[in-house]
């Protein structure tokens, strides 16, 4: 495949120059600027801030609903999701629930198992969360990450004597006429229900957990359960659980606006000062991560990967008693083990990303025109793990820059399918589209623009990846196709400094705020392979030797070139050194 072209992004003058006379550092003034921040007040991280809670559609329904089982002694269960959004929003929910006067022993949680259960409130999980003695069964649901969905979830918890409230950040099911279609829970708070005008449409699951419980609090305050005056009734600080809400909101990769912007830098700023849970700190020992220069780059892919790594091989049980547990001692067991796993996790993606990849170079090869990918692409094989499919659809998104499905054989022996999508085609509306006209060809199908999931029958699988190839014929123009890669152009030679790296690692980059990629001219010194498929450069640039590392590109590269890089501190016995690294050439 051909390299992305560099592109430049589009820096607004008096924008840049607003935030530069607001105080803000010059290149941060540029880089902001260039990613759509218009004053130096978009950039104010502190929690006064946030969007109110009230604005948030079912919220202070939930927080009645909450108080009253909570002021009633009534059992609660969480059902929560196997991904780490998931899981963080389990462990905010009951400690929170727990914060505001929830009871000991009225707190419970259930979690599907990937390849059991399949996703969501199933019929199947309410009846798990009711197994057990009757004095502890609960009497309301809370699902997290999940349940916009699930009507026949509900409905069943509901049929069995359950009241179900649903916080879920995913987009709702669709009829067959196009219209929303909600499941009959009691509550339900999902900034894309229909309706909702909370102006981050882009809250992750743990983060609208996190404003369920800023609701409840503030419904207790009505009630008189706190007192600002009175030292007998102080009010729970819930910002101590934002280290799990910006964990679980960089690993979902949800769009950073400001409001999930606000809520990241907070979680960052408690966890580099030592205050974070026990599990967050052992994740970072055992990712060999210094929590006190933690960046959102550890939550997506240090922390994240270790939690999510149970839901796809294991049990989502040990990611979430690792983010619940107060013992020092066991969190650091756990995470011992959710690293143990993660490592198995990428030997099995890797082996099957290999895999793929001949099958992608096959079906490349059978094309009408050699070597040209298709505008949807669809990837099955027996041997493919359940676990694992998104990661590799992730992986050959990005190498072909197109929407791509890999499906796996489940244990109930339908094909479970995870895609990843490009700018420009909605994956879940594809899906929708592809399921009106083929009735009965997708059993289940869900998700966002950029990623989705989706369940059929194994015979069914060449006609669904014709049927989005089709989709993406009709939705995808040229240019869509065309790779490229956005930079902030040259670095100013003054600002390639170690202090302006650490400067830039302060920040809160992520999904839709994306970290500076920059751009200059250098000439090639010398250049070698390490680890097999690394190409370690010694470059000269603006007029100064440079160290640059390109992973996991191996070709070598003409003696001048344009380089797209990030500026990356790099510690090695102590020392602290600058580098280059590589993401793309032009």
């Amino acid at each position: 495949m051909s390299s992305p072209a560099l592109t430049t992004r589009d820096v607004p003058p008096r924008a840049a120059f607003a935030l530069e006379q607001a105080g803000v550092h010059p290149l941060l003034a540029r880089l902001f600027a260039a990613r759509g921040v218009r004053s130096a007040d978009e950039l104010d991280d502190g929690l006064g801030r946030l969007l109110p809670p009230a604005s948030l559609q079912g919220a202070t329904a939930a927080a009645t609903l909450l108080a009253d089982a909570i002021a009633a002694g009534r059992r609660i269960c969480v059902v929560a999701d196997y991904d780490c959004d998931g899981a963080t929003a389990c462990a905010v929910a009951l400690r929170g629930l727990a914060m505001l006067g929830a009871r000991p022993g009225t707190l419970g949680y259930v979690v599907p198992d990937r390849a059991v259960h399949g996703y969501g409130l199933t019929p199947a999980i309410v009846d798990l969360a009711l197994d057990g003695p009757a004095d502890r069964r609960p009497e309301l649901l809370v699902t997290v990450d999940n349940g916009i969905a699930s009507s026949a979830g509900v409905a069943h918890a509901q049929a069995r004597g359950l009241q179900v409230l649903v916080t879920d950040h995913h987009l709702p099911a669709l009829g067959a006429d196009g219209s929303v279609e909600l499941p009959p829970a009691e509550v339900i708070v999902n900034p894309n229900q229909p309706g909702c005008g909370f102006a981050s449409k882009s809250l992750a699951g743990v983060g609208v957990m996190f404003y369920v419980l800023l609701a409840l609090r503030a419904e207790q305050r009505v009630r008189g359960l706190y007192d600002a005056a009175d030292p007998s009734k102080p009010q729970p600080r819930l910002d101590t659980l934002l280290d799990l809400v910006a964990l679980g909101t960089v690993a979902d990769v949800v769009k950073l606006d400001d409001n999930n912007r606000r809520l990241v830098a907070q979680g960052l700023k408690r966890v580099r000062a030592g205050r974070m849970q026990p599990g967050v700190a052992a994740l970072f020992a055992a990712a060999g991560r210094s929590a006190a220069r933690a960046a959102a780059f550890d939550f997506g892919f240090a922390l994240g990967p270790r939690i999510n790594a149970a839901g796809r091989l294991s049990d989502m049980t040990l990611g979430i008693e690792c983010l619940l547990t107060d013992d020092a001692d066991r969190a650091a067991a756990l995470a011992q083990q959710l690293d143990a796993i993660n490592r198995e996790r990428r030997e099995v993606e890797a082996d099957m990303r290999t895999q793929a990849e001949v099958l992608l170079d096959e079906l490349l090869a059978s094309q009408v025109d050699p070597g040209a990918p298709p505008p949807a692409l669809v990837l099955f094989d027996p041997g493919f793990h359940e676990g694992v499919v998104g990661i590799v659809a992730g992986r050959l998104k990005d190498r072909l820059h197109r929407p791509t499905f890999v499906l796996a054989r489940g244990q109930d022996g339908l094909l479970k399918g995870s895609g990843r999508s490009i700018a420009g085609f909605h994956l879940r509306d594809a899906l929708d589209l592809v399921s009106k006209r083929h009735p009965g060809l997708l059993l289940k199908f869900g998700g966002h623009a950029m990623a989705a999931g989706c369940t059929l029958a194994e015979d069914r699988w060449p006609q669904f990846a014709e049927a989005l190839r089709e989709v993406a014929l009709e939705w995808l123009q040229p240019a869509a196709l065309d790779r490229c890669l956005p930079t902030d152009g040259p670095l100013p030679v003054e600002h390639f400094t170690l202090a302006t790296a650490a400067t830039l690692d302060a920040q809160v980059w992520g999904q839709g705020f994306e970290a500076p990629v920059f751009c200059d001219e250098v000439e090639v010194l010398q250049q070698r392979l390490v680890g097999e498929r690394h190409l370690k450069l010694r470059v000269r640039h603006a007029g100064q030797l440079r160290d640059a590392i390109w992973f996991g590109h191996a070709e070598p590269l003409p003696t001048r070139v344009r380089l797209a890089y990030r500026l990356n501190l790099d510690e090695y016995q102590g020392q602290q050194r600058l580098q280059m690294v590589v993401e793309g050439a032009g």
